[in-house]
Formats: structure tokens, sequence, C-alpha cells
């Protein structure tokens, strides 16, 4: 076996003369039952005049037959993990001679695992103030706030418009129409453009402004552009909060107290930043591992990545409402542009698995089991049904691979040696 570069490699394999004549005779004599000559009943044909007949046919059912066979034959008898389709070269094949060829291929990569324990990483346990436990009691508030309706009288900064909107000009396409809105005055979410246009308007009246929307905003539609406004306004509403107290906690769920519920919320935003805290780290801790490891990957391996990224970006584009079937992409460039980072991906899933099968690092039954449970509450299926459908599109493998990786993350985390900021 020759290596020629990286992790593809290349067998010059031999098949003996007597059997690729044994192999063809087999092939002649399987043509020869099904063939239908003139003036000869099907499988009465002389052999020597189907092989005159088929001549192109017998070959490239000889090559069919006798290549595999040895390749396979050679990858079992040298221990090889072939990746990908091997590519058949220089072949030969005359009559009354044995058939040569060689065999390029990609193997999976043997990569030597070095340190991976007690490894160095930034990590600051987070902290919880108690105004970021008022800021989420307040965004509850906000969540449960009634709508009044008050006497008509012009609009001010804190009241809620109810208004008809129509765009008069600056978006392509048909006008973005809404029949009945509430819009809050002067409130953090609310572009500045409609406070301006509406203040001082009372019920009844309609007014024309133009609203100038920021380059970030949400709808690409409108995004960064000046757009202008027919507004009816239908009345004037007033938010109420509820008022802070132990009923507002015993209305929200099962706390006793508002002091219990802060207790929960304190508890709920910890978890929260702990997680990001911790999916930064283990990020960190893998691009540690990364650049600790030298190995070369078959090119198999990047491409399929590559491919999953595109279909993601895809899925993702789609989500938003992207038409992507007529979406021309130039492969070549979506290659380059994501090789490189492809390349770590594969490297941090080689290690990790590496890493699993060190530890024995697996996912279990019952937690297999936990999150087919989830995934079928969530898509409000029979769990029965779900695991079938799963079990034949592959992503109960898929679901029992991410918990393993989870895990084995999870062990990096808990082994490395944390150094604050």
């Amino acid at each position: 076996m020759a290596l020629l570069e990286g992790c593809k490699h290349s067998l010059e394999i031999s098949v003996p003369v007597e059997e690729v004549e044994s192999e063809t005779g087999k092939v002649v004599s399987s043509i020869q039952a099904k063939a239908k000559l003139p003036g000869f009943r099907p499988g009465k044909a002389p052999a020597s005049l189907i092989r005159k007949q088929f001549q192109g046919d017998i070959r490239q059912q000889v090559l069919d037959n006798l290549i595999p066979r040895h390749l396979q034959k050679r990858v079992t008898e040298e221990d090889l993990r072939l990746v990908g389709r091997p590519e058949v070269t220089k072949l030969k094949y005359e009559p009354g001679e044995p058939i040569e060829f060689t065999a390029e291929f990609e193997v999976a990569p043997e990569l030597e695992l070095k340190e991976y324990k007690n490894l160095t990483v930034h990590y600051h346990e987070p902290e919880v103030t108690d105004e970021d436990v008022a800021q989420r009691i307040e965004s509850i508030r906000e969540r449960k706030a009634e709508y009044v309706n008050v006497d008509p009288r012009p609009l001010e900064e804190g009241d809620t418009a109810v208004v008809s909107l129509v765009t008069v000009s600056g978006v392509e396409g048909d006008p973005v129409k809404q029949d009945e809105i509430m819009i809050d005055l002067g409130a953090k979410d609310t572009v500045s453009g409609f406070t301006e246009g509406l203040k001082g308007a009372s019920p009844g009246e309609e007014r024309d402004f133009d609203v100038v929307y920021p380059e970030d905003y949400g709808q690409e539609k409108l995004a960064g552009r000046t757009v202008k406004f027919h507004a009816n306004i239908k009345g004037v509403r007033k938010k109420e909060l509820p008022e802070l107290n132990d009923e507002f906690a015993k209305d929200l769920g099962d706390y006793q107290s508002l002091e219990e519920l802060q207790a929960m919320i304190r508890k709920t935003i910890l978890g929260e930043r702990q997680y990001e805290a911790q999916q930064e780290a283990k990020n960190k801790l893998v691009e540690t591992l990364v650049d600790a490891h030298e190995f070369p990957i078959p090119e198999t391996y990047v491409d399929r990545q590559i491919q999953n990224r595109l279909e993601n970006t895809l899925r993702s584009l789609q989500a938003e409402g992207a038409d992507i079937k007529n979406l021309k992409l130039d492969w070549q460039k979506v290659k380059e542009a994501q090789r490189d980072k492809a390349i770590r991906e594969v490297k941090a899933s080689l290690l990790l698995t590496k890493v699993s099968e060190r530890e024995s690092i697996n996912a279990t039954k019952d937690e297999v089991d936990r999150e087919v449970e989830r995934i079928a509450k969530q898509q409000r299926e029979p769990v029965a049904a779900a695991r079938f459908r799963m079990e034949k599109d592959g992503s109960l493998n898929r679901i029992a691979s991410h918990i393993q990786t989870e895990k084995t993350l999870n062990f990096l985390f808990e082994h490395s040696r944390k150094v604050a900021d």
C-alpha cells in the first residue's frame, strides 16, 4: 500500500488470469441463458457467438464482479478503514492476461490522543443582582398588563394608540396594512417616528407621517427605509400594570409570596447564565483540543461537513421565508469559503469521539428514551409513533450521538482547570 497524501492511499491489485477466465465463463453462461439471437432458441446460442456479440457487456460485467471483490479482500487483509468510494485508475485488462488496476481511496485517520484532562479555560461563575431580578419581574408585569379604554382625547406619550395603518410609500411591492394595531407611544420598542407622528392626534382623526426605520430593524422589508404611513386613530388606551405584591406572585403559579417568586426568578436567571457561560467555556475547550492535535482528515469528511453546513443555512433561510428553489450556488466557492471551519468541526468531532471511547462515555437507553418522549410531546405525537419514525429516518442514532457529545463536553468541562478572567 502506498500513502499518496494525508489520508489518501493506493493499492496496486492483480487478479490472476485463471480467475479472470473462470469469471468470464460464468458471465458468458449467464448471458447465454437469457440471450435471444436470430436463428437460435433462448439459451441455445453457442458460447463463441455470445462472446463475440456481447463482448463489451461481458468485459464490463467481469470488471464489475472482480474489482470490488479483490479490493475488499485486500482492504480486509490490510485492516483498512475506507472512507467514501475508491477510484480505480491504471486499469489493464487484455484477453489471456491478469486484470491489473490501482485503487485510490481515503482511510479514516489514526489520531494519537494527547492530554485532554486539566485543560485551562477562562470561566467566571455568573452572578445575579437584585436589579436583574427586578427587570425580569418588570417584563412579566408588562406581559400581564391590561389596556383600559379612556375617554377620547389627544394622544400623549405613555398612551397606547389604537390605529389602523397602511403604507403610502417607501416599501416595495404591496402596501403593508394593519386594520387594528396598538402602539405604545414613547415605549422603548416603538420606532420613534410613530410616537412623533401620532402624538396630539385624537380618535376619529387621520394623519400621514414618515417613519425612519433603523438599519438593523427585524423586518428586512422595512430595515433602513423611510416609510410614509396613513393612520386612522380609533381610540386611546392606558396600560395598567398589575400591582407588585403576593397576589401577583400567586397568579403566576405555585408561589405563596412575592419573595418566593423573586427567589425562583433569581435561580432561573442564574441557571440561564451558567448554561451560557459553560457553553462558551466548552467551545473554548474544544478549540484548545483541536489546536493541540495535528492530523490529516479525509476530503470526504470535509465535503460532507460543508454539505451539512450548507443544508442548515438553507433550512434557516427557508424558515425565514426566503425562496431557495431559484438559488444558484457555486459549489466550488461555497467549499472554499466553508473549508477551514468544516475542517475544524470534523477534527473536533473525531477528537470528542476519541475522548468518549477512552472514557467509556455513551448515551444510555433512558437518556435516549427521555429525549424521544420530549420530542414526541413537543410535536404532539404518540411516543411509539415518534420512535418508529426516528428509527426509520436515522434520527434516533443522531439523538444518541448528540447526547454522547454533550456528556463528553461536560466531562471536559468538569475536568478542566478554570481560570477567572
